[in-house]
């Protein structure tokens, strides 16, 4: 079966997630990606920026393993750019490649030679993606970010938590994932323009308002009514349902969420909990719910915490209300029927490593499905393979080129 991106070779130059995240789409459709790092460094971010080892590398916890996850299904080249092999190098593998993707701060890639423009000049039609947290322009151009502070300042951090606690933030890096899939969209429509047109260009992705942009019913509520929207726990963000939380359940760290969207399902709610308190005038209405929220949370924490979850769970789904147990790790990724029906976590084999489920994509295809069933290349794996196969380079060269550091 033919897959959907064959056609096409990416030049990948991501340190990170948010970049690597997005190849790792385009490599399990199909596509040849191809991941440059250093042969010092072993991170083409280190290289760049002069710093130390980033956590998401190839030298990381347990091997790496956060990298395996990330490029699965590519090539792995090395390319020493403080050489001028090393420069002319890259150079002859953007000439290439139809894309070029990169996630290092703004005016990185332009002080070594490889911004757009210098990219056009060896291949004027290349579709060049880079991914930052502020953009190449504008007064945040020169700032520089990671995955918490992006969220902090594109407003998702202010809507996370408990009311009248500290922000709780939405976990390492959150924005990362979410970028990688504005990328993976971002290089396959400047990929759709080129074929319409001929005309490559350059994608400037910025993160952070990728993040404003998972905030429209904030911004909304602020912009119309002038009420700004603080985090408010497991209730619903503008009172359209109460009750409407997670409750605890019998057993350690068990819990259930549970929303009822209308009066008939609080009723229902009621008889499944057998607590007729929940029928009290005092809850009759929405509006007098929302005002004795505390109240009526406890009454059915108090309820929810003597039942098992998996059974409540059944019983109240029956009842035709909407909830499900709060899954631990364990019971989504091994015991979730349709996460197994799709192969959302697929198994791959690393020389060093051994057998590890890796990350798959949460969509299925008639025709051209996705498919990950190699692990991430080690480091310099596919040199001869690429710089002699399909660059042409004779073994003599690149031998030369091992031993004094090019690649």
């Amino acid at each position: 079966m033919a897959s959907a991106l064959s056609h096409l070779r990416v030049c990948d130059l991501s340190g990170q997630l948010a970049g690597a995240g997005a190849t790792k789409m385009l490599a399990a459709f199909g596509a040849q990606v191809i991941r440059v790092e250093d042969p010092v460094t072993r991170g083409m971010w280190d290289a760049l920026r002069g710093v130390g080892p980033y956590v998401d590398d190839r030298r990381g916890v347990d091997l790496g393993a956060g990298f395996n996850n990330h490029n699965v299904g590519k090539q792995g080249v090395t390319i020493n750019l403080r050489t001028d092999e090393g420069v002319r190098l890259l150079r002859e593998l953007v000439a290439v490649s139809d894309v070029v993707c990169e996630n290092f701060a703004a005016g990185v890639m332009d002080k070594r030679g490889f911004g757009y423009e210098d990219l056009k000049s060896i291949k004027p039609d290349i579709v060049y993606v880079s991914n930052c947290g502020f953009g190449h322009t504008g007064p945040y151009r020169d700032f520089k970010t990671w995955g918490p502070i992006v969220q902090a300042v594109s407003g998702l951090t202010a809507t996370s938590g408990l009311p009248d606690a500290e922000p709780a933030g939405w976990g390492f890096s959150y924005m990362d994932h979410g970028s990688a899939f504005y990328m993976a969209v971002a290089i396959l429509a400047a990929l759709h323009h080129r074929e319409r047109t001929g005309e490559g260009q350059h994608v400037d992705l910025a993160t952070v308002p990728a993040g404003i942009a998972m905030l429209p019913t904030e911004i909304l509520d602020w912009t119309v009514n002038g009420r700004p929207t603080g985090p408010g726990g497991n209730r619903a963000d503008f009172g359209e349902c109460a009750p409407h939380g997670v409750y605890p359940c019998l057993g350690d760290d068990r819990w259930i969420a549970v929303a009822c969207r209308d009066d008939r399902e609080v009723a229902l709610l009621a008889k499944v909990l057998d607590e007729p308190a929940l029928t009290a005038d005092r809850f009759a209405t929405l509006a007098q719910r929302l005002a004795a929220a505390d109240e009526l949370d406890a009454i059915i924490g108090a309820a929810t915490s003597t039942r098992v979850a998996g059974s409540l769970a059944d019983d109240l789904i029956g009842a035709g209300i909407p909830a499900s147990i709060v899954k631990s790790p364990p019971e989504r990724i091994d015991g979730d029927p349709d996460l197994a029906r799709i192969g959302l976590f697929p198994t791959v084999s690393h020389p060093d490593i051994g057998k590890v489920r890796v990350e798959g994509l949460p969509m299925t295809f008639s025709a051209t499905p996705w498919s990950i069933d190699r692990s991430a290349p080690k480091l310099g794996q596919h040199n001869r393979e690429i710089f002699g196969g399909l660059l042409g380079h004779d073994d003599q060269t690149l031998q030369d080129w091992a031993g004094r550091g090019v690649i």
